[in-house]
């Protein structure tokens, strides 16, 4: 995993892709955003060249679509084609003044003039290049009064789709303002240290020692002040790290907490691909356990995780709803359910997110949730425990699905846990155990226990 690396905009006669060309390969992610595709499906399509620079600029582009796509309303008689509106749309992305000290900047004839040197490059725009020149020109004479037009629309204000608005206004009437502003900024870089090869003291000394700056997080994390390629980091290639959020390193804490762990104790990660909270867990205690996904492919990425970091588990590729297919008979001592969700809590470090979601997605994921619920609450031991968690701040994927289960389960006891998570600083300081400023992606937790008989 690396960074996104600020985009470059290179003289005539320098080395480097230019911003034209970086432009167009934008527009053609927002494009695909637009048609249902995903970036982690996207980008990694793009030549390694490409690939930093085109992704800073995708990430900004999305961070503003809401207020550009309004924009380019204001600006054209009648909906362009969708190439056209696409490069549009992140032209004025970057023609607007962003609140993001991350975002790049470039003076704003050298924006419209590459933006109409990136039509002529795409034989899908090239005729509408004196176009986009009018548009963008109209855009740098009438850009306050535009401003002013598109300022009431609250897709355009908030940069999300309106239903995921309403859902938050109502999910967290005291927050959603500040959720959706965190979603807006980029989140930071936090690394787990691997507590099996070295402390997490010595670690970060060894940052400091290359002039890098780290801040303590959870039980095993420190926070990086900026953002760096994975190379860069001591030991990385060794296993003595790994880039994973501050929220989804509290897996490890909620499942193990409160007791001694051995070899003998089966532990089932139910959703474990790519494998970080898999290798966390093993890197916390000896265990039994059995990481499953029902994708194949990313089963390969838990195995490759767990290759790099010295850690041993079994992983196979199934569908955890359909344990007659895997299961062995033999009850589990602890279950984690890393649900599928919206991921409507990791929109700082996925901005498409919210443009791919659809808001009946929402339900359709909380079907699928409560029959994973169901199908892994028997194969828990009486006495064990199994912690639900999603990267989702919407609480039908959180406290509301876990109240349902709570209801229709008698046996089922729902210990102390963190609950909802909300991106960045979204909540006031102490509302939510262990947030700090800026910190956590969004994310809900619950550790629930099976009773004795």
């Amino acid at each position: 995993m690396t960074a996104p690396a600020p985009p470059t905009s290179t003289a005539p006669g320098l080395q480097g892709p230019t911003l034209r060309t970086q432009l167009r390969h934008t527009a053609g992610c927002v494009l695909a955003v637009e048609q249902g595709r995903s970036l982690s499906e996207v980008l990694p399509e793009l030549v390694p060249a490409l690939r930093p620079g085109v992704q800073a600029l995708t990430f900004h582009a999305l961070r503003h679509l809401g207020t550009a796509r309004a924009l380019v309303n204001q600006l054209v008689e009648r909906k362009p084609a969708p190439p056209v509106q696409a490069l549009m749309s992140s032209a004025v992305a970057l023609l607007l003044d962003a609140t993001d000290e991350h975002a790049p900047r470039y003076p704003a004839h050298t924006v419209v003039n590459q933006a109409v040197e990136a039509a002529r490059q795409d034989r899908r725009t090239e005729r509408q290049a004196a176009f986009v020149n009018a548009c963008l020109r109209r855009f740098l004479r009438e850009r306050e009064a535009l401003l002013a037009h598109v300022a009431a629309d609250p897709v355009a204000r908030w940069n999300h789709p309106l239903w995921w608005i309403e859902r938050l206004q109502r999910d967290h009437p005291e927050h959603w303002r500040a959720i959706l502003e965190a979603n807006n900024q980029p989140g930071p870089m936090a690394l787990r240290v691997n507590c099996r090869r070295v402390e997490r003291a010595a670690y970060q000394q060894a940052l400091e020692a290359i002039g890098l700056t780290a801040t303590p997080t959870g039980s095993d994390g420190l926070v990086l002040d900026a953002p760096q390629p994975v190379e860069r980091l001591p030991g990385f290639a060794q296993g003595h790290c790994s880039v994973q959020d501050a929220a989804a390193q509290m897996a490890a804490d909620q499942l193990l907490e409160g007791r001694t762990w051995t070899a003998a104790d089966r532990v089932l990660d139910a959703c474990a691909a790519p494998g970080g909270k898999t290798a966390h867990l093993l890197e916390r205690a000896d265990l039994n356990l059995l990481a499953l996904d029902v994708d194949p492919r990313r089963c390969e990425r838990i195995e490759d995780t767990l290759q790099r970091l010295g850690l041993q588990a079994t992983v196979r590729s199934a569908d955890a709803a359909k344990p007659a297919a895997w299961w062995d008979g033999q009850p589990f001592d602890a279950i984690l359910l890393d649900a599928p969700c919206t991921a409507s809590g990791i929109v700082r470090r996925h901005p498409d997110v919210r443009w791919l979601r659809r808001a009946s997605d929402v339900d359709a994921l909380v079907r699928t949730q409560r029959g994973l619920l169901e199908a892994l609450w028997p194969l828990l031991k009486p006495g064990g425990r199994l912690v639900y968690a999603t990267c989702s701040v919407f609480r039908a994927e959180g406290d509301g699905q876990v109240q349902s289960f709570l209801v229709r389960h008698t046996d089922a006891l729902h210990r102390p846990s963190p609950g909802h998570l909300l991106p960045g600083s979204a909540a006031p300081s102490g509302e939510f155990n262990d947030n700090p400023p800026g910190g956590y992606d969004g994310f809900f937790y619950a550790r629930i226990d099976k009773a004795l008989p």
